[in-house]
């Protein structure tokens, strides 16, 4: 493990007990009033403790306790989710002339890289990062030729860096030896309450996007990219998300992918009126999937000690297009052996006054 010297955001890991033989890991970010920690199980964010208007600090993603709690994560808390986010139909494509077969583990879709995806792995603690006015850790994890049914040894790479300008900057590689299709994302799920608010419908939401990808009743792509003006998922201004969560009854609330207005500027904003807390998303991938929790059943007590339930929190997952292996008109995602896939996320924390 290498380890690189002199920061002014402070690093910490250590070892949390074991799973399967392998070592889990606490790694905790900090710089002044901004906290992050990290477990390589799952390549998770297990936390981030943000202030409000009046300097009280609390965690504003949902997640467990403790770095071997992940081990049963069904609704992918903090995790990153590989090889591919999101839904391919039928859990088939094909490539080359052939037809893969994946694993298929939702409504007939294959999903967040099927049954064993990324989300359950134990990461290896490749290195951390102490330079300059920032602090970060990398983990890798390699997936076998045949994993889920895809092709290809494809090796991962994941690289969290908090700066001093409150970022957190999720940066993502991955090789392979064989064609295969790969598209990663943090699947972590905001309520800027701190779930002091057990909804997030009170958060304003801006999303800089024209359009999104039309969803079928499987809620896998249909094609067809369409305008989002005069529709109730229309958050090219900023709106509050319980105006408009009851347009999308038959979803349970939003589920939707956006297609990504390029710009130098945010993808997204989040905002908590009650609290001040702002959350900015930047990104280089072209889509990101806008969710608002609406399966959780209040069956989980998070690790804020509050019931998650239904639209309690909202992700934001970056992400190539939904089912894009069978849409050769979606931004392609196959990884060519020789290539590097490379994509990054930022979240940017402040607070307004």
């Amino acid at each position: 493990m290498n380890t690189r010297q002199s920061t002014t955001v402070a690093l910490t890991s250590k070892q949390c007990g074991t799973l399967h033989g392998a070592p889990l890991y606490l790694i905790t970010l900090q710089h002044e009033n901004i906290t992050v920690h990290i477990t390589n199980l799952g390549c998770t964010l297990m936390s981030i403790y943000t202030p409000d208007r009046n300097g009280v600090l609390k965690n504003i993603v949902a997640g467990f306790e403790q770095p071997a709690d992940y081990a049963n994560n069904p609704w992918y808390f903090g995790c990153v989710v590989g090889r591919f986010a999101n839904r391919i139909a039928g859990g088939r494509f094909m490539l080359d002339g052939q037809p893969i077969q994946l694993t298929v583990n939702n409504d007939n879709n294959h999903l967040h890289g099927g049954f064993n995806g990324f989300h359950t792995k134990v990461w290896a603690l490749d290195s951390l990062i102490r330079e300059g006015e920032q602090a970060g850790v990398v983990l890798e994890y390699t997936s076998k030729d045949g994993e889920e049914g895809y092709p290809g040894n494809l090796q991962a790479k994941v690289q969290y860096v908090l700066n001093q300008q409150n970022q957190l900057v999720i940066t993502y590689t991955a090789v392979t030896d064989k064609r295969t299709p790969v598209n990663f994302t943090n699947h972590s799920y905001f309520n800027l309450s701190g779930f002091e608010q057990p909804l997030i419908t009170d958060h304003v939401l801006q999303v800089n996007a024209a359009h999104y990808t039309e969803k079928n009743a499987h809620n896998v792509p249909t094609g067809r990219i369409l305008p989002l003006a005069g529709t109730g998922a229309d958050f090219s201004v900023p709106t509050r998300i319980g105006k408009r969560i009851n347009d999308f009854l038959q979803d349970k609330g939003f589920d939707h992918n956006y297609v990504l207005s390029q710009g130098p500027g945010p993808v997204a904003i989040l905002e908590d009126p009650h609290t001040g807390r702002y959350l900015k998303v930047f990104t280089d991938q072209p889509g990101m999937q806008v969710y608002t929790a609406n399966y959780w059943d209040g069956s989980i007590v998070g690790q804020q000690g509050k019931v998650y339930v239904q639209h309690g929190a909202v992700a934001l997952e970056t992400q190539a297009f939904p089912d894009s292996p069978n849409h050769a008109e979606f931004p392609d995602t196959v990884l060519e052996p020789g290539e590097v896939y490379e994509a990054v996320t930022v979240y940017e924390f402040g607070v307004k006054g």
